[in-house]
């Protein structure tokens, strides 16, 4: 006799809050391949990178993820939610936010853009909802709780010989589930709206430990339309090369010394002095010691102590701002004075 099934009764409203998210948004998320191509000495040989996850922003074809994910491929498709499968363009790349948009040739018929959302009034403990694709299983939906915000991670950009970390502010922290293939895609606040893109996961073992962060949306959406314009993130600067933080630990205050000046830049036009190795003669042998450059200390009132504080000074900021740096100089010498610089800020074309 078979055993009867009870009926299952009407679902909560927290279980069709949920079943709606899922079923709103998952066709709006891409999934990621990448390949590297190896120049053999017969022919090349195309090797599988990984997996990501992504989004899509725009009925143009333009689908936003994580900069590590597609960093050391070359090669990338995308697949949509009707399993169709598209080679992707990368178009830009922003290494520091750890972003990049990619742009398939896909009909708008099969393109669903996210609803976007603003991360500037999100509380702690409120219920979030991450669509991605972990290791290589598609379209898999996990669900936790704001647990932080404001927290801060940290990047590496630049050539080799000269990386520089950087941090990423204002990052949402989760504990909804982000293991590996969950990075770029989105995050989700109970109206399905983005609020994050999942990117980094805080665990030795690189799975799931309970701490998840995302790249806040209003970072997100201010960064994208640049890289979709320009290929790249319009950064204000002032043409100075600074020394790495490393250089320069032992030094009091603490701040971020000018190493060198770009001819005719922003730096050079407001006065500011460059690090230099100045000649004395003692005897019949020429030395050289080291004349200090100016050190930025504050800028418009903020404490400036390490480049990471200066890089994110100047993300707040645009090009033609004016800003105040205060700044010392003549460090290390009797004649060490503190000075208030006004300095125009332009497009950072320099780094």
């Amino acid at each position: 006799m078979p055993v009867p099934v009870d009926p299952r009764g009407e679902w909560a409203d927290d279980e069709k809050t949920t079943i709606r998210i899922f079923s709103e948004n998952s066709p709006s998320v891409a999934f990621i391949t990448t390949t590297k191509v190896q120049m053999g000495f017969f022919e090349p040989t195309a090797t599988s990178q990984g997996t990501g996850s992504g989004f899509v922003w725009d009925q143009d074809g333009h689908i936003v993820t994580n900069f590590h994910v597609i960093a050391d491929s070359d090669y990338a498709t995308v697949t949509l939610a009707d399993k169709s499968v598209w080679e992707a363009e990368v178009i830009g790349r922003e290494p520091s936010k750890d972003l990049a948009v990619l742009r398939i040739d896909a009909p708008s018929d099969l393109l669903r853009p996210i609803m976007q959302g603003s991360s500037n009034d999100l509380q702690v403990g409120q219920k979030v909802f991450a669509i991605g694709n972990p290791f290589g299983l598609d379209y898999t939906l996990t669900t936790g709780v704001i647990s932080a915000l404001d927290r801060q991670i940290s990047t590496e950009e630049g050539p080799p010989n000269r990386r520089t970390r950087r941090s990423i502010d204002g990052v949402v922290q989760t504990d909804a589930a982000i293991n590996p293939g969950n990075s770029g895609g989105p995050l989700l606040d109970s109206a399905g709206r983005l609020i994050g893109v999942n990117t980094a996961i805080y665990s030795p073992s690189g799975a799931y430990a309970g701490v998840g962060f995302a790249i806040p949306s209003d970072t997100v959406r201010r960064i994208v339309p640049q890289l979709i314009q320009y290929g790249r993130l319009i950064r204000p600067g002032i043409g100075i090369v600074p020394f790495l933080d490393q250089t320069v630990r032992s030094l009091e205050p603490k701040g971020v010394l000018v190493r060198s000046i770009y001819p005719g830049s922003a730096a050079e036009q407001a006065g500011l002095r460059p690090t230099q190795a100045r000649p004395t003669r003692r005897g019949f042998n020429t030395q050289f010691y080291i004349v200090y450059g100016d050190l930025i200390v504050q800028a418009d009132g903020k404490r400036i102590e390490s480049l990471d504080n200066w890089y994110s000074f100047l993300e707040s900021k645009k090009p033609g701002d004016q800003v105040t740096l205060t700044i010392i100089r003549g460090l290390d010498t009797r004649s060490a004075e503190q000075l208030d610089v006004q300095v125009t800020l332009e497009e950072d074309n320099y780094r």
